[in-house]
């Protein structure tokens, strides 16, 4: 099976061809001096995307690979379209100013979709560090694992142990609709177990794949003819499931979970201490771009009776961000 969505590599951009990783990121140029000085330690043919939301100065960097943009208006969804939008790379990784990647993920960017040219994503393996856990934060990266030295298990494995490349399958998007989510809005949900990926965050995939799917999204954004851009959005989920249903294919493979140690580290607090995220506003555009897939249905309306919840929390959060102690890092 031909996973990969026909295209003629020959026609894509010579720009998009020269760069190997966009790492993407947007920011409000409040990150730390130690994550930046982390990052720019990552080698290989790399430019760094910082998205910059409108009325904020960008902090000054001299290292050449890094690229200030600005969206046009403010809100996390297009911070992240115009980031993903200017990335010239192969693959595309994108990240918040609080995560750290791995200095040679670069390299295995390349060995992992040279071996596995199919593929769309390479998931990385990520560990969730306590933002006051400096000690973890900062210390040294272990190798990371040879591809040949791994032997690839099937979706169906449950263990990712240090010596296996664990095949990722496509969302199921296709299935059914749950119509008890209409009368009854506490039903767990149970179409969304797998081993399947919703979030694009963190993990590397085709800038190809990428650049063909964001002309989609903007076109999606548009609601009857009145908004174009809805600034609450939480795009990470989004992407990673428009990209997925745009290219759909029963029960594909589309890439691989890479084992420990890990490449990426995520930055973590407490639920409450983190903004609200109106998962509900892009799960709109999701059902009205894509209503065929009832997979998308369940979601939307699970997330729909959650609003009560989140605007509760957006409050509470309002008020608890002024006494949060920060990192030191």
């Amino acid at each position: 099976m031909n996973l990969y969505p026909s295209s003629d590599s020959a026609s894509q951009p010579e720009a998009i061809q020269s760069i190997t990783l966009s790492i993407v990121t947007p920011t409000l140029g409040q990150f730390s001096d130690h994550w930046l000085s982390r990052l720019l330690q990552v080698k290989g043919n790399i430019e760094f995307i910082h998205s910059y939301a409108p009325g904020n100065l960008p902090r000054p960097i001299e290292d050449p690979r890094v690229n200030a943009i600005f969206s046009p208006y403010k809100g996390e969804m297009m911070q992240r379209f115009v980031g993903l939008l200017n990335a010239k790379g192969k693959y595309i990784l994108a990240l918040d100013d609080d995560d750290y990647v791995h200095p040679d993920i670069c390299a295995l960017c390349e060995r992992y979709f040279h071996e596995f040219p199919e593929s769309w994503v390479l998931r990385l393996q990520t560990q969730k560090i306590d933002y006051l856990d400096c000690e973890s934060i900062q210390k040294d990266w272990q190798k990371i694992p040879k591809l040949e030295d791994l032997t690839v298990v099937e979706k169906r494995n449950r263990d990712n142990p240090n010596s296996t490349l664990r095949e990722i399958p496509i969302a199921p998007l296709d299935k059914a609709f749950d119509k008890r989510f209409l009368i009854w809005p506490l039903l767990e949900r149970r179409d969304d177990r797998g081993p399947h990926i919703e979030n694009f965050n963190t993990k590397v995939w085709k800038n190809e794949l990428v650049q063909q799917t964001l002309p989609d999204i903007a076109r999606a954004t548009k609601i009857f003819g009145l908004l174009t851009w809805i600034p609450f959005c939480a795009f990470d989920r989004f992407m990673g499931l428009f990209l997925q249903a745009k290219f759909y294919q029963k029960d594909a493979i589309v890439g691989h979970w890479m084992p420990k140690p890990e490449q990426i580290r995520c930055i973590d607090k407490d639920p409450a201490l983190k903004p609200p995220r109106y998962h509900v506003a892009s799960d709109i555009l999701l059902v009205k771009a894509f209503p065929q897939y009832g997979y998308l249905w369940n979601l939307f309306f699970r997330k729909f009776y959650d609003i009560p919840r989140v605007v509760g929390k957006a409050i509470k959060w309002k008020v608890l961000k002024k006494s949060t102690p920060r990192a030191k890092v």
